[in-house]
């Protein structure tokens, strides 16, 4: 298990209040998410050493704030959750959602099923591929199917799609390069029913840097013949 600070001071002022106003009531839970990124993520190699200093800003309330793009009690698959971004900090910023995790990699899955556990977070997590049929029937089709730093948006598409429910949504956390992704892949993803690419910015009130999301919506197949 890990070793956790839940009362430990954030420090900066202005990351606190950010905390306070995205979290509410989940802010102590997710001071000891970041603690335990901190401590155990870094052993374990899931975050960088360089990266401790700027958990809070450029990860954890990163990945909260896109729960502003979501609506109230949809259902989440997030696919190559990794150390747990974004799933667990939308989980922790809006425990209206019903989330699962989807994660190859035995030791990240390990590590995610432990702080699931240790933070009694309602997560169901899973090994596997989103691409795989069997990890596709286990999940059945979600509301939405979220993603950060994962793969292009043509591939990210191929993944994704098959796990969202017609009229459901796509919503992937990016860069700078948002807007030529969109501009490459448009048409490439259009036909796998994709539809209504756009980019926005979540956390424009909170984040001193906004959060960037590729947001697009899966047609449903009556839309498709027309």
């Amino acid at each position: 298990m890990f070793h956790v600070k839940p009362d430990e001071e954030i420090g900066q002022s202005e990351v606190a209040a950010a905390v306070a106003a995205v979290f509410g009531d989940g802010a102590p839970v997710a001071r000891q998410y970041r603690e335990i990124l901190a401590d155990a993520g870094v052993e374990r190699g899931l975050i960088g050493p360089r990266e401790v200093d700027r958990l809070w800003v450029r990860h954890i309330l990163n990945c909260a704030v896109m729960g502003e793009s979501i609506a109230e009690g949809s259902t989440i698959v997030d696919i190559g959750s990794g150390a747990g971004l974004p799933g667990i900090p939308l989980a922790l910023a809006r425990p209206d959602l019903s989330i699962t995790l989807v994660e190859p990699l035995l030791r990240r899955h390990t590590f995610l099923t432990e702080v699931v556990e240790q933070l009694s977070l309602p997560i169901r997590v899973i090994r596997g591929r989103a691409e795989e049929k069997a990890v596709r029937a286990e999940i059945g089709l979600s509301d939405v199917v979220t993603s950060r730093a994962v793969a292009p948006l043509d591939r990210l598409a191929r993944w994704s799609l098959p796990l969202i429910r017609p009229d459901g949504e796509l919503i992937a956390i990016k860069g700078s390069s948002a807007a030529d992704e969109i501009s490459t892949h448009k048409a490439e993803v259009g036909k796998l029913g994709l539809t209504d690419l756009r980019v926005e910015s979540c956390g424009t009130d909170t984040l001193a840097v906004p959060t960037t999301i590729i947001r697009g919506r899966l047609r449903s197949p009556s839309s498709r013949r027309r």
